[in-house]
């Protein structure tokens, strides 16, 4: 393609780009499903059954959303494949992009090259936001003209932009960097535009309605918005959400912001984040800016061991700590870092202090609706009997077995060039790979044709 540009002189930049987008296993989510009563629908927002732990994560939302919850956590606990994710998922997409949701495994931790307990403390800090408050002073207005001319003796490039609103019209002089970037943003007259005073950016946000008769020149991606009424000079106020941790960073070395997007960020030293504390309290106080307590979501909790929990117990009672979902589908099993056993291998004391959510294996029409809702996702077209087959596999065998299955079943449909995907391309994909049921069997029929193969007795597993 690059060839054949450079062949027929096409620029090489193009403006319009589709926009790809993975599908991932809970990108079907966009909230929890409940309406104003926080009652959870049948099927909606991409969520399916588990009523009564919707209604449990709806409360908790509010909670949150009211600021009436702090230092709390919950424990989400059920068999797998029973959407303990899928119910963090909805209530991170519930609660908006201005609430900081931060989602970690509890694996995670060992294979950063920094303390358990540092990355933890620095998981705590991204879950907590600081929206902050400040007034710019601006120039918004309709471009009238603008004129450039270069300077014949000096080179140096001069202009004139004129600006309006309905109320009024003024003429600015442009040094050189304005005229860069004017040009840069490519503001000819007719465009609204913003210019920050104190950093000298230039914003475009649209083409004036009276040159709305330039349609057809401009295409079909151009904005139009009103003329600006009032002065051209105005203040406004500008907020912006930053999180603890993102401050933590860019104060804590010289190249912050390259560690921030790098995300090499290092263990960091308690006085920076002493400074940023003190900092933060004194803008509060000031009414500059105010905290706002986001969710700190840990996966497989079962994962972290002893000094990771006394960690999250103290952790819990401070006044800055978010509010801490857990979510685990282990039953009584051994706590880690000890040779003792607690619930989902957590330690009482933790235990005690968690609102917990269960979660119940979904029904065969549960089942039968979240393969539909999987099947619109991907794009796939599936004929009833299909349908029918695959639920009845995902009961059999597993339900993110049959998700899985929903592509390949696909692929082998384009293969034949059908226009959807029929019995026989679920059969052949089923016969092609195997669910968790059928592998284990065929180990426990041929294992000892593999290498290191260990099979214990009921008598040697009951003694372990």
């Amino acid at each position: 393609q690059s060839n054949s540009k450079m062949a027929t002189g096409v620029p090489e930049e193009v403006k319009d780009l589709t926009r790809i987008e993975r599908i991932g296993a809970h990108s079907h989510i966009r909230g929890l499903g409940l309406d104003d009563s926080l009652e959870a629908r049948a099927s909606s927002q991409g969520m399916v059954g588990q009523r009564k732990a919707r209604r449990a994560a709806g409360v908790i939302l509010q909670m949150i959303k009211e600021g009436h919850i702090a230092g709390r956590a919950i424990l989400i606990a059920g068999q797998p494949g029973t959407g303990k994710t899928a119910l963090a998922m909805g209530m991170a997409q519930a609660l908006g992009k201005d609430t900081p949701f931060t989602m970690i495994s509890g694996s995670e931790i060992y294979s950063l090259e920094m303390s358990r307990t540092e990355a933890l403390t620095q998981a705590f800090r991204q879950s907590i936001g600081v929206r902050v408050k400040e007034e710019t002073e601006i120039i918004e207005g309709e471009v009238v003209e603008i004129e450039v001319e270069q300077q014949t003796t000096s080179g140096e490039k001069k202009g004139k932009l004129t600006l309006k609103t309905t109320d009024m019209e003024t003429i600015y002089d442009l040094g050189h960097k304005m005229i860069e970037s004017l040009t840069k943003e490519k503001v000819s007259a007719g465009d609204i535009v913003t210019i920050d005073k104190a950093s000298g950016k230039i914003s475009k946000l649209g083409r004036s309605f009276t040159h709305a008769r330039d349609y057809d020149a401009m295409g079909a991606q151009t904005k139009f918005v009103q003329c600006p009424d009032g002065e051209l000079q105005k203040r406004r106020e500008m907020v912006h959400v930053v999180s603890l941790h993102e401050m933590d960073v860019i104060n804590s070395r010289a190249q912050g912001f390259q560690a921030l997007f790098s995300g090499d960020t290092g263990e960091i030293k308690p006085e920076v984040r002493e400074q940023i504390d003190q900092r933060v309290s004194e803008w509060r106080e000031e009414g500059k800016a105010e905290i706002v307590p986001g969710v700190l979501f840990i996966d497989e909790v079962h994962m972290l061991d002893i000094e990771c929990f006394s960690f999250l117990n103290r952790a819990l009672e401070s006044p800055m700590a978010p509010i801490l979902a857990f979510a685990t589908n282990r039953g009584i099993t051994r706590i880690r870092g000890t040779n003792y056993k607690g619930p989902h291998g957590m330690p009482i004391d933790l235990l005690d202090r968690l609102l917990i959510i269960a979660t119940e294996p979904y029904s065969e029409r549960d089942v039968k609706q979240i393969l539909t809702i999987r099947c619109e996702e991907e794009d796939v077209e599936m004929s009833d009997d299909a349908m029918e087959l695959l639920t009845r596999i995902a009961m059999d065998a597993s339900l993110r077995y049959a998700i899985h299955m929903i592509t390949a079943a696909s692929l082998v449909r384009a293969k034949r060039k059908g226009s959807e995907v029929e019995t026989s391309d679920v059969s052949r994909v089923y016969t092609l790979f195997q669910d968790v049921k059928r592998s284990t069997q065929y180990l426990m029929d041929y294992q000892h044709q593999f290498m290191f193969h260990e099979m214990r007795n009921e008598s040697e597993e009951m003694q372990q």
